[in-house]
């Protein structure tokens, strides 16, 4: 159902089923799929792919061009996944060069004034809170949490199952199912609660568990630490996806915590 005072170009492809309120702005080169809702006062841009079942509320802009002063009008795009919620004033541009897209994954909540900058990729499930700032490149794990008002680095990956603290300033990796605050940010433990909630087994987490330890809180480096866990843990996915993601990090990972490293605690 789409309202006489929202304009929509000719060229749109706009599924069964969406919603398109007042005062609503859909250019061409723009895709919609069917029962998404669109909000009052929303602007989305070309080169938009929004899936099923989204809900965008009033504000919102998708697919602007990227803020970057080396952007020279190449065609690109945005993507949305099915079921996300987009609050209201976020903002997704889409990509440049690098990557030629923007995702954001299905199922994804993007709370009030959440900046996505050009050539991210956001992981299904993932949940950001109010006024989170993600600059380019940035890539992030499904089911990944990121706290209020928390501003992430350009390159900065993070982890699957990771929960980021409110307020935090991202600059280093944040590796898989782990829980980081204080500043500089800093290992805080499992994510326990979130992976229980998942379905991830006791005896998964206590795995996890150990790989930590041996990372942060042995006093070894790295490389001598994942050498450490390769050779006396049992391979599982959950081992792979750590020691991959610390050895393929680009700006390397944030550190573990001791009292006084931190003006925290």
């Amino acid at each position: 159902m789409n309202q006489p005072l929202a304009y929509i170009h000719p060229e749109a492809k706009i599924a069964q089923n969406v919603v398109v309120e007042p005062f609503t702005t859909i250019d061409k080169d723009v895709e919609i799929g069917e029962g998404t809702w669109i909000g009052p006062n929303v602007t989305i841009m070309a080169g938009a792919r929004i899936g099923k079942n989204c809900k965008i509320f009033p504000g919102a802009v998708i697919s602007a061009i990227p803020q970057d002063l080396k952007f020279a009008g190449e065609r690109t795009t945005a993507h949305i996944g099915d079921n996300t919620v987009i609050r209201e004033c976020v903002t997704v541009n889409r990509g440049t060069t690098d990557r030629l897209k923007t995702i954001v994954g299905a199922n994804c909540l993007l709370m009030a004034y959440v900046h996505i900058a050009h050539d991210c990729i956001i992981g299904d499930h993932c949940i950001l809170a109010n006024t989170v700032q993600v600059a380019g490149h940035v890539e992030i794990g499904e089911y990944a949490i990121i706290g209020g008002s928390s501003a992430v680095h350009q390159f900065v990956r993070v982890g699957q199952h990771a929960m980021v603290s409110g307020g935090s300033l991202v600059r280093k990796d944040v590796p898989p199912f782990v829980k980081v605050g204080r500043e500089p940010l800093t290992y805080s433990g499992i994510n326990s609660i979130g992976l229980r909630r998942r379905g991830f087994s006791d005896l998964q987490i206590s795995e996890i568990q150990q790989f930590y330890r041996l990372l942060f809180l042995s006093g070894l480096n790295n490389n001598d630490a994942l050498e450490k866990i390769e050779l006396e843990l049992a391979p599982s996915p959950e081992r792979d996806e750590v020691v991959n993601f610390i050895r393929n990090s680009g700006r390397g990972v944030i550190k573990g915590y001791t009292r006084g490293s931190s003006s925290a605690d």
